[in-house]
């Protein structure tokens, strides 16, 4: 098992340190930050992410300590006086944490996670939370486009062997399992509680004297779960009879049915439907059929658009590496900085580019739902802020300010979620499975407009009129 709770603090970029040297030589060791991440576009033009990595990032948390190996390499630097690494030897955390649950649609420019606590513990923070998050949320949300598009037939994710090193593969299953696959990593399978899936390869086929042999023999090891690759020579002139004639001469006397066969080249919608012909005829109608093959949440719309005779569909690389997109694009700003009275100095980034300018201050994120239980819209408040809708709740636009809707009969819920006080957990990690069955619930409550693939309606992320009008007021001051 790779080890989830193994030691990542020096997980973090060198500029992170000479920063938090530099607090701590100014006087800023106990000066409390606010760091927010989020992120400014979805993926692959979509109109939501999932949120994932969340479990995995308490547990590196819960093991954060420099170790006498990672403070006499960093002495090696000549960057740090013994001051600051006596600092790092008795490193603690006492930050409070926010963060948006694992399995939730999440948008552009809210704070998915926020960070408040001592500049240096905030700063040391940023390389781990982004490098966690950046890679489970961009993999879960490519896996449930996919398994969007599939339309409620069964996806695998086959991409271990093309997944950018161990960790890509051993996490990035666990992540496409939130979105909604199952996988074919033992490893990730057998830690996470994920179902294991999987076939044969063309290799077990061409080591036999013939593919009746190879599929006889794997019938006969495997009799409950015999599903058969049938592209290693001819789908339609050797693979399905071959397949439907082990099926006749060894399931069959031994009372079983056939899993299914797989096709994993070739055109899949025509194979699928003559192969698909060719198995009823021969008494096996429930005998599935599975599509693999470099495929994505297109190809699959359109295979079953066409009329692909496919029952499930195997997902290598375009699921574990998000091919197309292969960026999520997660950032980590400050927010605000807290004055020895107690009061927040909000912070903000400007920029030429208005979607790069952050949102100040200490924040919560609430969803509102209509009475059905859809969701609406996002409003970012200040932290203090309660949002009540008994009354009706008018959001606008925080750029294009003329656009403003009233919603009446909604709720509010709060989805920042506090995970640690004072750098003590608070938060218990759900089980994998039910962060998957959450997810399903979560996306059921997105209107289909925002689920579109192409062009799909934007989800609004408002601001709290408060928040607007402190936002602007700094504009003003930064901009002169």
């Amino acid at each position: 098992m790779l080890d989830v709770k193994r030691n990542l603090t020096t997980m973090t970029d060198f500029y992170e340190l000479t920063m938090s040297a530099g607090y701590l030589d100014e006087g800023y060791k106990d000066k409390i930050a606010v760091f927010d991440m989020f992120f400014r576009k979805v993926p692959d033009g979509g109109g939501y992410a999932i949120m994932a990595g969340l479990e995995q990032f308490i547990n590196a948390v819960d093991s954060l300590k420099f170790t006498e190996e990672d403070i006499n390499y960093l002495r090696s630097t000549g960057a740090f006086n013994e001051q600051f690494l006596d600092y790092l030897r008795n490193f603690k955390l006492h930050c409070n944490i926010w963060a948006i649950e694992e399995g939730m649609p999440i948008f552009p420019q809210e704070p998915i996670v926020t960070v408040e606590g001592p500049a240096i513990e905030c700063q040391l923070l940023e390389t781990l939370l982004l490098v966690t998050f950046n890679h489970q949320c961009l993999i879960a949300t490519k896996a449930n486009r996919i398994c969007r598009a599939a339309a409620g037939r069964p996806v695998m994710e086959f991409g271990a062997r093309r997944a950018q090193g161990y960790d890509a593969a051993y996490f990035g299953a666990r992540a496409s399992y939130i979105g909604g696959s199952s996988t074919s990593c033992v490893m990730a399978a057998r830690d996470f509680g994920i179902p294991a899936s999987g076939t044969m390869a063309h290799s077990w086929v061409q080591m036999f004297p013939t593919e009746y042999d190879a599929f006889k023999k794997y019938a006969e090891m495997y009799p409950d779960n015999c599903v058969l690759l049938v592209d290693t020579y001819n789908v339609l002139r050797h693979g399905v009879p071959d397949a439907i004639k082990v099926f006749d001469e060894v399931l069959k006397p031994m009372g079983k049915r056939p899993k299914g066969v797989r096709i994993d080249s070739g055109d899949i919608a025509y194979l699928s439907k003559k192969a698909r012909q060719m198995l009823d005829a021969a008494g096996y109608p429930d005998c599935t059929v599975c599509a693999s093959n470099s495929l994505d949440e297109y190809i699959v719309r359109d295979l079953i658009l066409q009329g692909a005779r496919v029952d499930s569909f195997g997902i290598g690389e375009n699921m574990i590496t998000a091919k197309s997109d292969p960026v999520f694009g997660g950032v980590y700003k400050l927010a605000a900085v807290k004055e020895d009275d107690g009061s927040y100095t909000p912070k903000m980034k400007l920029s030429e580019s208005v979607e790069k300018m952050t949102i100040p201050c200490l924040k919560k994120v609430w969803r509102i739902y209509d009475e059905d239980g859809k969701a609406q819209a996002d409003l970012i408040t200040m932290a203090d802020e309660v949002v009540d809708t008994k009354n009706g709740i008018t959001l606008f636009d925080p750029i294009e300010t003329w656009k403003e809707c009233t919603y009446v009969n909604s709720t509010a819920r709060c989805i920042s979620t506090p995970i640690y006080e004072n750098g003590k957990r608070v938060y218990t990690s759900p089980n994998l499975a039910d962060i998957r069955k959450f997810c399903k619930a979560q996306v059921g409550t997105l209107w289909d407009e925002v689920k579109r693939f192409e062009n799909p309606h934007r989800y609004y992320v408002d601001l709290s009129r408060n928040l607007w009008d402190t936002r602007s007021e700094l504009l003003k001051k930064l901009s002169k």
